[in-house]
């Protein structure tokens, strides 16, 4: 088995009295891209500013190639692309070329490498274009050009599609998972957004409160939360508790479900759990449903247009709730999520969503 590109052991960060980072262990390995998510304020930054050598940690070490690595090291492996392009004056070829003279690259080799680069993220016609002229999408594509030419071994991305809108960031993040296939380059990401976890990790790493939560392949973790907090994390809109998993599952412990994978059905039909309607959201081909069932919050989905049984319905109303087996993920432990589904919290948990 070979060794970790990088890895964190027992990696602590404080300040101003408090733990804001404590991770045991956490690799990425040669080659391979490690998503960490997380929700606003779970400590990736702080990660990443570890892994780069940008901050050091309060206790705990960093590891190259299995051995510690100081700054040096860290900072000779490794190149970064941030949430907002740190650009500098003077033009697109300028900017990809930056990062190669401060690397000590030959004069020569820094030409080809940039137009190369340049050519490969589809920038090669900006060259020569004021970096201040550029569009949020292809000064990001300059980042990445310059970051990826000095050829690092790790590359650490901090949020780097946040500021883009959605059709610019999936064509990027595709351009991107074929380049780090292409070259071999590992990644380390940090983000909130599963769906950029998902199309970007080969495993995913999930953060809360500063603390590893869950680790492991990406198809496992999405697919498998390991708790209630990582269930909200990775997208599942609901986390009953078991008991009403049990009155509507039969399940015996809590379980985490996507509002997708929950039903509202015509009260006339007798179908489903009793619930009382609270509110009908429209979100395009999709409405989302709130109802209160057995005293919880739960979150379902229903067609748009409504049916007329629906549209006709207002808060306090009486529907049927059915769940989907399939859909359900059994928790292995509460954790502190739970402290927000009575029905008195669920509008602060929604808002801090």
């Amino acid at each position: 088995m070979s060794l970790p590109l990088l890895e964190l052991r027992e990696v602590a960060v404080r300040a101003h009295g408090r733990a804001i980072l404590e991770v045991e262990r956490l690799a990425v390995a040669p080659a391979a891209t490690l998503a960490v998510l997380g929700p606003n304020g779970s400590g990736k930054s702080t990660l990443l500013r570890v892994a780069a050598a940008l901050l050091a940690p309060t206790s705990g070490e960093v590891r190259l190639d299995g051995r510690p690595a100081g700054r040096a090291q860290l900072r000779g492996a490794t190149s970064a692309v941030l949430q907002r392009p740190l650009l500098r004056r003077g033009s697109v070829r300028h900017n990809v070329e930056t990062g190669m003279r401060f690397h000590g690259v030959e004069r020569q080799a820094i030409g080809e490498r940039s137009e190369a680069w340049m050519r490969r993220l589809g920038i090669d016609e900006l060259a020569d274009r004021a970096a201040h002229t550029l569009s949020g999408g292809e000064a990001q594509r300059v980042s990445l050009a310059r970051a990826l030419a000095v050829r690092p071994r790790l590359l650490l991305l901090d949020e780097p599609f946040v500021a883009l809108d959605a059709p610019t960031r999936g064509e990027l993040i595709a351009d991107l998972r074929e380049v780090l296939a292409d070259t071999g380059t590992a990644a380390l990401l940090v983000t909130h957004d599963r769906d950029e976890a998902a199309a970007l990790g080969d495993a995913i790493a999930i953060l809360h409160r500063g603390r590893l939560r869950q680790h492991g392949p990406a198809p496992e973790v999405l697919d498998q939360p390991a708790d209630a907090d990582c269930a909200r994390t990775l997208g599942f809109d609901n986390v009953l508790p078991a008991s009403l998993a049990a009155a509507l599952l039969g399940a015996e412990r809590a379980v985490a479900l996507r509002a997708a994978d929950c039903e509202v059905h015509d009260p006339a039909g007798g179908v489903g759990l009793p619930a009382r309607l609270r509110r009908v959201i429209p979100l395009g081909a999709l409405a989302r449903v709130e109802v209160e069932a057995a005293g919880h919050a739960v979150q379902a989905t229903a067609p748009v247009p409504l049916p007329g049984w629906l549209a006709a319905l207002g808060p306090g109303d009486d529907l049927g709730l059915v769940l989907r087996p399939e859909g359900a993920r059994l928790l292995a432990a509460p954790g502190p999520a739970f402290d927000a589904l009575a029905l008195g919290s669920a509008a602060d948990g929604r808002r801090q969503s």
